[in-house]
């Protein structure tokens, strides 16, 4: 990795951490990257790295994830989220950038784009719709209500490849490693807060018609990435996205699930720079 800076912001009360990628030069356009749930900007370091020769890279730990401080329980919902990329942007003096969100980070990113914010230049939103199956934040609820502690990096890691083998192996580690802290008896358990692996505690969204509203507002070229074996973005629901956003291009990730950037990290680095 070259060229990237670990900065710390506190934005709205809370302390923030972001990786800052140099671009090619002073005028280079900038590209903000939010993670999805349990995610965390350490996430995106190859795919930053492979941009940052066109672009300035900027990947955010969203509140409570990553090295980004744990907020109170109660206020971790879409619009607080929002509220932080609102404060983000205006603190770097953001006036012409590209947004891509993952999952989380895409629900931010269409509420935040449906705003129509002036800055905002082109918008990549990453295997997320308003509609979600229930089946599918099922799954992921199940997964995250588990045992959260592990003897080992290792031990983690291999949780990791049970839930999901698709992903290279070296990729998916870094992105484990990464996601890990040490517990004071020696054990190791994610960084994300607590409150966020509790599926009793509520984290507000819009509404399905908020959603639906924001996307029909977005007014900036969008791109929507789809993993093929995705089980929380339906086609149908996909279909209507692309119809609903005025200038929406598509893209259909073989090989991949919902998490895409992950499963198949080439296919969506090609899927990005032909977009952009």
């Amino acid at each position: 990795m070259s060229a990237v800076v670990d900065e710390l912001i506190e934005l709205r009360g809370l302390r923030f951490h972001y990786r800052d990628w140099a671009g090619p030069g002073p005028d280079a356009q900038d590209l903000v990257l939010l993670h999805g749930y349990t995610g965390h900007a350490r996430s995106w370091d190859a795919f930053a790295e492979a941009m940052r020769s066109d672009y300035r890279v900027l990947a955010l730990d969203q509140r409570g994830h990553g090295e980004t401080g744990w907020a109170p329980r109660d206020q971790y919902g879409t619009f607080e989220m929002v509220a932080d990329l609102e404060a983000f942007v205006a603190a770097l003096g953001l006036d012409r950038f590209v947004l891509l969100g993952l999952s989380m980070g895409g629900i931010v990113a269409i509420e935040y784009a449906g705003r129509r914010p002036p800055g905002l230049e082109r918008l990549v939103i990453v295997d997320i719709a308003p509609e979600i199956p229930t089946e599918g934040l099922s799954d992921i609820t199940r997964r995250v209500a588990r045992s959260d502690v592990f003897d080992s990096v290792e031990a983690a890691f291999a949780r990791a490849q049970e839930d999901n083998p698709v992903p290279p192996e070296a990729h998916h580690f870094h992105r484990v490693r990464h996601s890990l802290m040490r517990t004071e008896d020696g054990r190791w358990t994610y960084r994300y807060d607590r409150a966020l692996r509790d599926p009793d505690n509520a984290r507000p969204r819009p509404s399905v018609e908020e959603g639906w509203r924001s996307v029909a507002a977005i007014d900036v070229p969008s791109l929507l990435i789809r993993g093929e074996d995705s089980n929380l973005l339906q086609p149908a629901v996909a279909d209507r996205m692309v119809r609903d956003i005025p200038d929406c291009r598509f893209v259909e990730v073989a090989g991949s699930g919902h998490p895409v950037p992950l499963d198949q990290p080439d296919r969506f680095l090609d899927a990005v720079r032909t977009f952009l």
